[in-house]
């Protein structure tokens, strides 16, 4: 179900609070320990030390991006989290990956209002450079969403998807 919204006073207050953090964390230089601790900031929970997430790393809010553990997101990945994003353990993010939970309507009197909608990145999935996931879209257990790929729809697990938009290639 697609959530149709306007920005709350509490996730106006959460946005603010966020959006210095996320422009401290890109125009640093830090650890990988640093990183993990401002990215806690951001997101409101602990990053597990098992988590490496290369910079330059985009949101456009942060604290609705939730973390597994032993994570690699490489640089220039960019998540635009309002609607949820949820990886698991052992997911591997390609550079220049965009994963987006927030889409607007294209009814004209609509459109300053925004869908929410999840996306979910289950165990061991790997993402490849500048995929892109749009709202709403679960990547299976052990999937891999091709180099450039728009994923559209849900990929089942153990399965490659290519193209745009993205097609099931074939099942391992």
């Amino acid at each position: 179900m697609v959530e149709r919204v306007t920005l709350t006073d509490e996730q106006k207050k959460l946005i603010a609070k966020t959006k210095p953090l996320i422009q401290k964390l890109n125009t640093g230089v830090y650890t990988d320990n640093e990183i993990r601790q401002i990215l806690s900031e951001i997101t409101g929970e602990k990053i597990d030390p098992s988590n490496e997430i290369r910079l330059p790393f985009f949101t456009d809010n942060g604290f609705n991006t939730h973390f597994g553990k032993n994570i690699f997101i490489n640089t220039g990945v960019t998540f635009s989290d309002l609607g949820g994003i949820y990886i698991e353990d052992d997911v591997l993010i390609g550079p220049g990956a965009k994963i987006l939970s927030v889409n607007h309507p294209i009814v004209p009197q609509y459109c300053h209002q925004m869908e929410l909608q999840p996306v979910r990145i289950k165990k061991n999935a790997w993402i490849g450079a500048d995929a892109k996931i749009l709202p709403g879209v679960t990547v299976g257990e052990n999937a891999v969403v091709g180099a450039g790929a728009v994923v559209t729809k849900d990929v089942p697990a153990n399965s490659v998807v290519v193209g745009v938009p993205a097609v099931v290639k074939s099942k391992m």
